[in-house]
C-alpha cells in the first residue's frame, strides 16, 4: 500500500474542504480577495511568510547551495528577507492607509485608469511565472515520491490547488498558509534534527561541511561584474516588494500597525527557517557526491534519515510549502485580472457577479500555470524569471506614487512604457549581465523627462485616503 500518496491524498482533501467551508463567507469581491480585511497578527504573520516560503526556498535553494555554496544565497534566504524587511520599513503602513485592493490600485489613485490598467498588465505574467514554478515543483515531490508519472503527477497538483483556492479565496489562504507554515517548519526542523544526530552532534555536522562551499564569491556565474553581481541580489528585493502576493497580505490586515509588525516577524521567521535548506544544501555532499539533479536533493535525504511515518510527514509539509504558495500566486493573478482589468469594463456587475469573475479568473490563471509549470528545467530560473519581469518597473513608479508629488498620468505611463519596451532589449537583443538594473534606470527616465513638462501635482479626485484606522 502506498502510504505516500494516501497521506498526500488525505492532505489534499481537507485543503479542498477548507475551501469549501470558507465559501460560504465571501459575499463580495473584497471578501474573496482580501478576506474583508480582517488578517490579524497570526494569520497576517504566517499568510506573508508561507506565501515566500515556496519551492524554490526549500528544494530549489538546497540544491543551489548544494551545486555552488553560500554564493547562491542572493534570492533565498537573505534576499527575500530583505525584501519582507523593506516592505515593513516603508510601505506595509502606508500602502494599507491607502485602503486599495491591488497595486494598481494606487496607480489609478494617484495617476489614472490607464496607468492602473498598464501596470496590471506588467504584473499579471509575473504571478502566473511564479504560480507555474510552484506547480512544477509540487508536481516533483509527488512523482519523487510515489508511482505517480510526472505529467499526471502535475496534472493533478494544479487541479487540487486550483479548486481549492477557486472556492476560499483570501481567508481560506490565509488559513492555509497559518497550517502550512507551522508544517514546514516542524518538517524541515526534523529533518536537520535527524542528519545532526546521525553525524554525532552540532560540532561534528559544522565540521562536515566542505570549506569551499562556504565561499560567497563564485556561484552560479563567477565571472560576473560588480552589476552583474548585484543585480543577483536586487531582483528578489525590487522584483518582489510590490508584487501582488505580498501587497495583497498588507491589504488585507487588520490595520496598518498590524501590516507593518506581520511584515517584520515573516522576515524572521523566513530567514531563521529559511536557513535550514541552506544548510542541508551544504551537507548533502556528504552523503550524495556528484548528484546530478540537486533539487532532489532535499527528499532523498529525508527519505534517508526520517522514519517512515516521518518522512510522509516531511513530504506533507514540503506539499505545504509549495501549496501556499501557489494559492497566493493564483489569488494574485485573479485580483489583478479581475479588479483591475474586467470589472471596470463591466461597471454594473453585481457582487456575485464578481465573486463569480474572480473565481473564473483564479481558474484562467490556474490552467496558464499548468503549461508554464513545464516551460523550464529550473524551479530556481522560472522564480527568480518572474521576479525580474515586471516587479522592477512597478516599484520604481510605486515609488513615485507615494512619495513625489511632482508628475502625472503622462509620466507613470511614460515610466511604465519604458522600462516594459527595454527589458526584452537588455535580457534577449543585448544580452547584459544587469538588464533589470538598465530596466530600472529606462523607467525612471522615462519618469524624469517628462517633468519639465508638468506642474505640481494637482491632485486627479481619485486619491482621497480612507480614514485611518488606530493601530
Amino acid at each position: 500500500m502506498n502510504w505516500e500518496l494516501i497521506g498526500i491524498g488525505l492532505y489534499v482533501i481537507g485543503m479542498i474542504g477548507m475551501g469549501i467551508f470558507f465559501s460560504r463567507r465571501i459575499k463580495t469581491d473584497a471578501d474573496y480577495f482580501l478576506g474583508g480585511r480582517t488578517l490579524g497578527p497570526y494569520l497576517a504573520t504566517f499568510s506573508i511568510f508561507a506565501t515566500w516560503f515556496g519551492a524554490e526556498t526549500c528544494i530549489g535553494t538546497a540544491g543551489a547551495v548544494y551545486r555552488h555554496g553560500l554564493a547562491s544565497l542572493h534570492a533565498d534566504p537573505l534576499g527575500y528577507t530583505v525584501c519582507l524587511l523593506l516592505m515593513g520599513v516603508l510601505f506595509a503602513k502606508v500602502l494599507w492607509e491607502r485602503q486599495i485592493t491591488t497595486i494598481p490600485d494606487l496607480f489609478r489613485q494617484r495617476y489614472s485608469a490607464a496607468a492602473e490598467k498598464l501596470a496590471a498588465l506588467i504584473l499579471i505574467p509575473s504571478s502566473i511565472i511564479w504560480s507555474g514554478a510552484q506547480v512544477r515543483a509540487l508536481g516533483q515531490i509527488v512523482h519523487a515520491t510515489t508511482d505517480v508519472g510526472p505529467l499526471v503527477a502535475v496534472t493533478v497538483a494544479a487541479a487540487v490547488v486550483i479548486c481549492y483556492t477557486m472556492f476560499g479565496g483570501m481567508l481560506a489562504d490565509a488559513y492555509a498558509d497559518l497550517i502550512q507554515g507551522i508544517a514546514i517548519m516542524i518538517g524541515l526542523f526534523l529533518l536537520v534534527g535527524a542528519i545532526v544526530l546521525d553525524l554525532g552532534g552540532i560540532e561534528a555536522t559544522l565540521r562536515t561541511i566542505p570549506l569551499e562551499k562556504l565561499s560567497f564569491s563564485g556561484g552560479e556565474m563567477p565571472g560576473l561584474s560588480f552589476l552583474g553581481k548585484l543585480e543577483l541580489w536586487l531582483v528578489p528585493i525590487f522584483g518582489s516588494v510590490m508584487a501582488q502576493e505580498l501587497v495583497g497580505r498588507v491589504a488585507a490586515s487588520r490595520s496598518g500597525a498590524v501590516a507593518r509588525n506581520s511584515a517584520f516577524r515573516a522576515a524572521g521567521i523566513y530567514l531563521l527557517v529559511g536557513s535550514v535548506p541552506v544548510l542541508l544544501g551544504l551537507l548533502g555532499s556528504r552523503y550524495y557526491p556528484g548528484l546530478n539533479d540537486p533539487e532532489t536533493l532535499m527528499p532523498a535525504l529525508a527519505r534517508a534519515h526520517l522514519p517512515y511515518f516521518l518522512y510522509i510527514v516531511f513530504i506533507g509539509a514540503l506539499i505545504s510549502a509549495i501549496l501556499s504558495t501557489v494559492d497566493t500566486t493564483l489569488l494574485a493573478s485573479s485580483a489583478l485580472l479581475s479588479h483591475n482589468l474586467i470589472y471596470p469594463s463591466l461597471p454594473h456587475l453585481t457582487e456575485k457577479q464578481k465573486v463569480l469573475v474572480a473565481r473564473l479568473g483564479t481558474l484562467f490563471a490556474g490552467v496558464v500555470s499548468y503549461g508554464i509549470a513545464f516551460a523550464s528545467d529550473s524551479i530556481t530560473g522560472l522564480v527568480e524569471m518572474a521576479s525580474g519581469l515586471g516587479g522592477p518597473i512597478i516599484f520604481v513608479v510605486a515609488l513615485a506614487a507615494l512619495w513625489d508629488k511632482r508628475g502625472n498620468a503622462t509620466s507613470a505611463l511614460v515610466a511604465l512604457a519604458s522600462g516594459l519596451a527595454s527589458w526584452p532589449v537588455f535580457h534577449f537583443v543585448l544580452d547584459l549581465e544587469y538588464p533589470v538594473i538598465m530596466t530600472m534606470v529606462s523607467c525612471a527616465a522615462g519618469y524624469l523627462v517628462t517633468l519639465p513638462f508638468t506642474g505640481p501635482y494637482p491632485g486627479n479626485g481619485t486619491e482621497t485616503l480612507a480614514p485611518k484606522a488606530s493601530p
